[in-house]
């Protein structure tokens, strides 16, 4: 199982869009994820087709959230789905052969999701959050064990991952982390790749 490790989703950033997909190949991050639910349309399609002219023939992959007529229409690698979003069989009407990740928040969402045959998992809030409008609760680092026990696909783990607690999250097992506050609101984002890669390393 190839896992990806730095998983970078970009919701509401400081930096630019241009500069985040520039940054993500200068530091070969394999997973760049588009999350901005509040664009338009037209902005996404945007974003995404500038994302995917940076991204394109370079290890990293450009993953679309949500929409899978965006990611078709934008090219990208992957699309990205959360539990209320339109399901992996109908997106594949859509999208074809394209690979396809699913967002879980209870062990029993992975193990339905892992039936689907995705080609990840997203798995968390591992800690409590409110990157999101209406949060799920915390699953915490046991949960998280038990997931990367039974799971033959990567698994990201994903919610409320910051410095102070990330190591914890590594300890686990996690091999796959996505921190998004930690890298969207900052303009250290070059430092914060590098000191979580470090950290990745060391725990290998």
């Amino acid at each position: 199982m190839e896992n990806f490790g730095i998983y970078i989703i970009i919701t509401k950033p400081q930096l630019p869009y241009r500069t985040i997909a520039e940054k993500c190949v200068c530091n070969g991050i394999k997973m760049l994820q588009l999350r901005e639910k509040h664009l338009c349309d037209k902005e996404l399609i945007k974003i995404g087709n500038e994302i995917r002219s940076i991204t394109k023939g370079t290890v990293t992959n450009f993953v679309v959230n949500d929409r899978p007529d965006i990611a078709a229409i934008c090219g990208a690698d992957y699309l990205h789905l959360g539990q209320d979003d339109i399901s992996i069989e109908d997106a594949r009407k859509v999208v074809g052969n394209m690979k396809i990740g699913l967002s879980t928040h209870s062990i029993e969402q992975a193990k339905e999701a892992l039936r689907k045959k995705p080609d990840y998992i997203g798995f968390g809030p591992i800690y409590p959050t409110n990157a999101k409008v209406i949060p799920n609760n915390p699953v915490g680092t046991e949960q998280l064990k038990q997931v990367l026990g039974f799971a033959n696909v990567p698994v990201i783990a994903i919610g409320g991952i910051f410095p102070e607690n990330v190591n914890q999250v590594i300890d686990a097992g996690a091999k796959n982390i996505a921190m998004v506050r930690h890298f969207m609101q900052t303009y250290e984002f070059d430092k914060r790749v590098q000191n979580l890669n470090d950290l990745l390393k060391k725990k290998k």
